[in-house]
C-alpha cells in the first residue's frame, strides 16, 4: 500500500509576485527554465494538486516539490539558476553595445539587411561572437514580417461585434465563419512526379500545366469546427446565394444563424440583400477591412492548402474538386474547433502599438 506524501506547504503570492510570474510564464522561448518553473508556482497557487501540475506540465513529484521549496525560500528570483563558473567574458559591454547598434540602426553596403558575416567582417568580430549576441538580444535580421493597418472607421465595432461571437456566441444559434476561396486552379507537373524514398525527398518539375479553376465556398461552425463547404465554377453573388441555400437547408430551422464575413463585394449585392430579407434568422457580422485574420474560417482554408492543394496533381478541375471533397469529409469525420483565445482589448491594444509604431517611423 503507497504511503500517503505530506501536503506541502501552502503558497500564497502577493499581487507583484503574480504578475511578475505571469510575466515568467509568458516567455517560453527566451527564458524555458523560469518560464517552466513559474507556471509550476502558479499552479501551486491556485491549489492545484502535484499530480495535476506532472500530468498537465510531464514533470515529477521531485520536480514540483524542489520548485515549492526554492519559491518558499528565495521568491521569484529563487527560480532562476546561480550564475555559473567559468571563464570571463572576451566581448564587453562596450563591444556588444556596438554590434547592437549597428545592427538596429545601420544598413551594410549593397545590402538590405546584415548577415553573421558580413557584421563580424564590418566590426571585426568572430561570426559565432555575433550571433551569440543577436540570439541573447532576440535580433533576427534575415527575418522580415509583414503587417497592414486597416482604414475601416467601424474597426473598433467590427471587431469587438466578431470577436464577442467566438467567445461568448448566443444561446440557440449557431456561428458560421464563411469565405471563399476563388480561383484554385487544377495544376498538374509536366513530368511524372518521383516518390518519397529513403534518404530522398518527394521530387516534381518547377513547371506545370493549367487545367481549369474552381471556387471553394465554406462554412466553418465556430462552435464544433465542422464545415459546411461547395465548389462552384464561378465566384458571383449568384453562387453564393445558391450556397446561403445551402447553409440554410444544413442548420435546423429553430436556430439562428450568425455568419462572418469579410467586405467582398458578392456579400454586399441586392440579390443577397433580398434573399436575407426572406430569412430574417440569418444575421451578417462584416469583419473590417484588410483584417482577414478575424475570419476563422482562413485558418481551416490554410489546412486545406497546405495538405490537400500545395502538393497535389490534378489534371481536371473534377479531380481537383473530388480531392477538396475528400479533404471536406476527412475533416468533419473528426472535427476540431480553432480556439479564439484574444479578447478585443488585447487586440485593439496590440493594433494602437502598430499605429504608434507607424506614425513615429513616418515621423
Amino acid at each position: 500500500m503507497k504511503r500517503r506524501g505530506r501536503k506541502g506547504q501552502p503558497i500564497n503570492l502577493t499581487q507583484d509576485q503574480r504578475a511578475e510570474l505571469e510575466r515568467l510564464a509568458r516567455r517560453k522561448r527566451e527564458a524555458r527554465g523560469p518560464a517552466f518553473r513559474a507556471r509550476v508556482i502558479l499552479m501551486l497557487a491556485s491549489g492545484a494538486i502535484g499530480r495535476a501540475i506532472e500530468q498537465r506540465l510531464r514533470t515529477s513529484n521531485q520536480t514540483v516539490c524542489a520548485l515549492r521549496k526554492r519559491f518558499l525560500q528565495g521568491g521569484v528570483e529563487g527560480l532562476f539558476d546561480e550564475r555559473r563558473p567559468g571563464a570571463p567574458r572576451k566581448i564587453g559591454d562596450e563591444h556588444i553595445e556596438r554590434v547592437i547598434v549597428a545592427t538596429l540602426e545601420r544598413r551594410p553596403e549593397g545590402a538590405t539587411h546584415w548577415s553573421t558575416r558580413m557584421m563580424a567582417k564590418k566590426l571585426g568580430f568572430s561570426q559565432s561572437a555575433i550571433s551569440r549576441i543577436w540570439r541573447a538580444f532576440g535580433l533576427k535580421p534575415h527575418r522580415a514580417s509583414t503587417y497592414t493597418l486597416s482604414r475601416d472607421p467601424l474597426f473598433v465595432e467590427k471587431v469587438r461585434d466578431v470577436v464577442g461571437l467566438y467567445l461568448s456566441p448566443p444561446d440557440r444559434a449557431i456561428v458560421l465563419s464563411v469565405d471563399e476561396k476563388s480561383q484554385i486552379q487544377a495544376l498538374n507537373r509536366t513530368q511524372p512526379i518521383l516518390p518519397l524514398r529513403p534518404g530522398t525527398v518527394e521530387r516534381r518539375t518547377a513547371d506545370y500545366e493549367r487545367h481549369g479553376t474552381t471556387s471553394l465556398f465554406a462554412a466553418l461552425d465556430v462552435k464544433t469546427g465542422k464545415v459546411i463547404g461547395r465548389c462552384y465554377p464561378r465566384h458571383r453573388a449568384r453562387e453564393f446565394r445558391q450556397f446561403l441555400d445551402l447553409i440554410e437547408a444544413r442548420v435546423p430551422a429553430e436556430q439562428q444563424v450568425h455568419l462572418i464575413l469579410d467586405n467582398y463585394a458578392t456579400h454586399k449585392t441586392p440579390t443577397v440583400h433580398r434573399w436575407l430579407l426572406k430569412h430574417p434568422r440569418f444575421h451578417l457580422h462584416f469583419i473590417p477591412t484588410h483584417s482577414s485574420w478575424l475570419n476563422l474560417v482562413e485558418r481551416w482554408f490554410a489546412l486545406l492548402t497546405e495538405r490537400q492543394i500545395k502538393r497535389g496533381a490534378h489534371t481536371s478541375v473534377g479531380q481537383l474538386q473530388a480531392a477538396i471533397e475528400q479533404f471536406l469529409g476527412v475533416s468533419n469525420q473528426a472535427p476540431r474547433p480553432f480556439l479564439w483565445t484574444k479578447t478585443a482589448d488585447e487586440i485593439l491594444d496590440k493594433v494602437a502599438r502598430y499605429a504608434g509604431a507607424t506614425l513615429r517611423a513616418h515621423a
